[in-house]
């Protein structure tokens, strides 16, 4: 496909999905234009500067923007009249106090878009969404564009690892498009075709399929996640090692090691509001029972965070009042700066409300930790907030503190007490360096 021949593209919403994917459409070679109603995040990102951390992003925005084939605006107006194809990216957040998804974001940029909406186009949602929006969404363009039915909808749901989000959107393991129309999917098509030619799977399917793959697929993972994790409680109980059972299983084919690791369980962005909403949504229309199980899922996750608690309670003889606590890391996994729902977080500031003098270090996330949580110290490094510490608390399993050297960190240290709550470590060389070590489900 010529350069002249591929669709001109928007992107609504330049959070983490939309500021990666315009990036990424843009270094493919399609000419985009990236929207969003906050004139700061457009400025920075107008100048080079991603508003977030991503490896590889930054490098391919300068890229992208010397190219000319990049561009950000304010403008709905400007973003309708530029596009063939324009895609949804906004955030789909918990709503608070709910375990319903807050789509206000979703239905105010297509209200924003769609006036302006004066030819044939195809809107495409990619944010993560209730089965049944996109049947909603589809009255309101037809409503509100003046192109009326010309104006299609289709949905392609992201599957992003943040810390991977370039390769992921570039080379992902599969595409799905949920189309209502042959002409919905030629467009999505021509959207791809570079990602296409590389052989990716793709799955052509109705809206709600489209829409519920995505959670689907994190209820799955979520799931598997907290099975390991229940059976670290089983193995707390018994005195086997979770770690060696874990990889027992993941021998098995049909089970496989991917996600199948024990530890202080997922938190970010996606996965635990995934599954709330989605059973949020079962309930809704009437088939609750069939995913009630993501209740006991979520609530195993949330439970491992007091059990970390208590490892380290334990190694302090029962008590964390005036104890000194170094925790390595705040964002909810390495490789990000995301700290919505992270697990590490969570347990420093439950320990500094018990009482703890407890001091943070992440090599990305310390800037947003900060702003969320100013009641909780922060250092410069793992040895600064390791100095005289009583315990220390691996929280976010960076490669930099799974590479510590143990006889370097003793020498920091008050006492050589170590919770690794990501089993990130090898236990064997951490003892033999005279540290006492405990970690989730392990003797």
């Amino acid at each position: 496909m010529s350069q002249a021949e591929l669709p001109r593209l928007t992107v609504i919403g330049t959070g983490y999905l939309g500021a990666t994917h315009a990036i990424c459409m843009a270094s493919l070679g399609y000419d985009v234009v990236g929207l969003d109603v906050d004139a700061g995040k457009i400025q920075k990102l107008r100048s080079g500067q991603v508003p977030f951390f991503e490896p590889g992003l930054p490098e391919l925005l300068a890229k992208t923007l010397e190219s000319g084939r990049l561009r950000f605006t304010t403008s709905y107006e400007e973003a309708a009249e530029h596009g063939d194809i324009h895609f949804i990216c906004v955030g789909t957040p918990q709503q608070p106090g709910l375990d319903a998804c807050d789509l206000s974001h979703v239905e105010a940029a297509v209200r924003g878009l769609a006036p302006h909406l004066t030819r044939r186009c195809l809107v495409v949602g990619k944010s993560t969404v209730p089965v049944g929006t996109a049947s909603t969404l589809t009255g309101l363009l037809r409503e509100l564009a003046p192109a009326g039915e010309e104006v299609e909808l289709a949905w392609n749901p992201e599957f992003l690892r943040e810390g991977f989000a370039v390769d992921d959107t570039l080379r992902p393991d599969r595409l799905v498009f949920g189309v209502t129309s042959d002409w919905a999917r030629d467009r999505l098509t021509a959207a791809f075709q570079p990602i296409l030619d590389l052989g990716t799977p793709t799955v052509v399917t109705d809206l709600a399929t489209a829409e519920l793959v995505k959670m689907a697929a994190n209820s799955f993972l979520a799931t598997k996640i907290s099975y390991i994790n229940a059976m670290a409680e089983v193995c707390e109980a018994t005195g086997a090692d979770v770690r060696d059972l874990a990889q027992a299983l993941a021998y098995d084919d049909r089970i496989g090691g991917r996600f199948l690791q024990p530890g202080l369980g997922f938190g970010g962005g996606c996965l635990p509001k995934d599954i709330r909403a989605f059973a949020h949504r079962a309930e809704e229309i009437g088939v609750g029972q069939a995913v009630s199980f993501l209740r006991e899922v979520d609530a195993i996750n949330r439970r491992r965070r007091s059990r970390t608690i208590d490892l380290v309670r334990e190694l302090l003889d029962g008590r964390l009042d005036g104890a000194r606590i170094a925790c390595l890391g705040a964002a909810f996994k390495p490789n990000s700066d995301d700290i919505r729902d992270a697990p590490a977080l969570d347990v420093a500031r439950t320990m500094h409300g018990l009482g703890a003098t407890v001091r943070v270090y992440d090599p990305a996330a310390l800037d947003n930790a900060r702003r969320a949580y100013p009641e909780l110290r922060y250092g410069t490094s793992a040895m600064d907030v390791a100095q005289d510490a009583d315990v220390v608390v691996l929280l976010t399993e960076w490669t930099e503190f799974r590479q510590i050297d143990p006889t370097v960190l003793a020498q920091t240290v008050r006492h050589r007490r170590i919770v690794d709550g990501r089993h990130a470590l090898d236990s064997a060389t951490w003892r033999q360096a005279g540290w006492e070590y405990r970690a989730l489900g392990r003797p």
